[in-house]
């Protein structure tokens, strides 16, 4: 179960836990809150996770590329 836990931390975008880090509140509630509101409302919040991510995921390949001495040349 741990190694469940720990792949899917790393590898689900990393949404919960920035959301956790600039708020302040737990990352497991966080996932709490996705969780069981996507049960009742039937999957919207995932719409709304799955645009953090992109969004984080833009955000880090915009700045990944300012920072980048080979991009310029």
């Amino acid at each position: 179960m741990n190694r469940f836990k720990s792949f899917v931390e790393w590898n689900a975008f990393g949404v919960c836990s920035s959301i956790g880090d600039r708020f302040g509140v737990s990352t497991c509630r966080i996932r709490q809150f996705f969780i069981y509101s996507s049960v009742l409302t039937m999957g919207s919040p995932i719409i709304i996770y799955m645009a953090l991510a992109f969004l984080k995921n833009i955000k880090n390949y915009i700045w990944s590329s300012k920072r980048n001495p080979w991009y310029y040349l």
